[in-house]
């Protein structure tokens, strides 16, 4: 366990296993890393040095509580991956952390060896869909916290998946991303990404994963991440939004072949 300062944030980070440095950056909620990754990070860490930080928002790392930005965010990251000492590094974001990592490799292409973004987006202006589901989680969140939780477990996986695990395990999953202030945060930098911008400027290696059945970021958002970064790969997992979680077999290996580890 680690941190390091940037802008005023003391930013939480844990580094595990050895090898070529994997930084895994989460999507939107304030339990952060250690609820998106705890099933996959170990994975990872067999072979590689896997790097995973908690973002301002997150409850192990502390701010100002300003309103958030994905180049604030990003260069939280860069903190990281410096301190962290393992020259550059494969780096993956899911959801939120997407635009966060691409925000990364665009700004510093020396820090990136391969990029990979899943679940991902350019920008929320122009899709109502996700301007409006985004709004919706902002007035629940204030309002009542079990229907933001059941609001963010319906759109988080498949329909299937959720009927395959059941009634009591999806009411498990409901209370595990609670609307606390750091998540708000999170959610509101959601309704104003827009990294239109940063995208013709990344060089490296890129992934985009797509997740066919997500409701959260439709899988078009992923498609149009792909067509905008030049000589990207794509693939597409047949899973809700959180698809390392419906499907971790298959998601490991596709970051596993797109980045090998010799």
């Amino acid at each position: 366990m680690a941190t390091v300062s940037v802008a005023g944030a003391q930013v939480h980070y844990e580094r595990h296993g050895s090898g070529p440095g994997l930084v895994l950056v989460h999507g939107t909620g304030s339990a952060g890393a250690a609820l998106t990754w705890g099933q996959i990070s170990p994975r990872f860490a067999e072979n590689r040095t896997v790097i995973t930080p908690d973002l301002s928002g997150t409850d192990r790392t502390t701010d100002d509580g300003t309103p958030l930005t994905v180049e604030g965010l990003a260069a939280q990251v860069i903190a990281v991956i410096e301190d962290a000492g393992t020259g550059a590094v494969d780096l993956l974001g899911f959801s939120m952390g997407s635009p966060v990592v691409a925000a990364v490799a665009a700004l510093r292409p020396d820090l990136v060896r391969r990029l990979i973004l899943v679940a991902g987006w350019a920008h929320t202006d122009g899709d109502e869909y996700m301007r409006n589901l985004f709004t919706l989680w902002q007035r629940l969140g204030q309002v009542d916290a079990e229907a933001f939780g059941r609001s963010v477990t319906m759109t988080g996986f498949s329909r299937g998946f959720l009927n395959s695990i059941g009634h009591e395990q999806v009411e498990q999953l409901i209370p595990n991303m609670p609307p606390t202030p750091g998540t708000l945060r999170h959610v509101d930098l959601d309704t104003r990404v827009d990294i239109r911008g940063l995208l013709p400027r990344i060089q490296a290696k890129t992934l985009v994963i797509g997740c066919a059945q997500d409701a959260t970021v439709p899988v078009e958002n992923s498609r149009t991440l792909h067509a905008a970064i030049a000589d990207s790969s794509y693939a597409e997992i047949d899973a809700g939004h959180v698809a390392f979680f419906e499907k971790p077999e298959e998601f490991i290996k596709l970051v596993s072949d797109f980045a090998p580890t010799s």
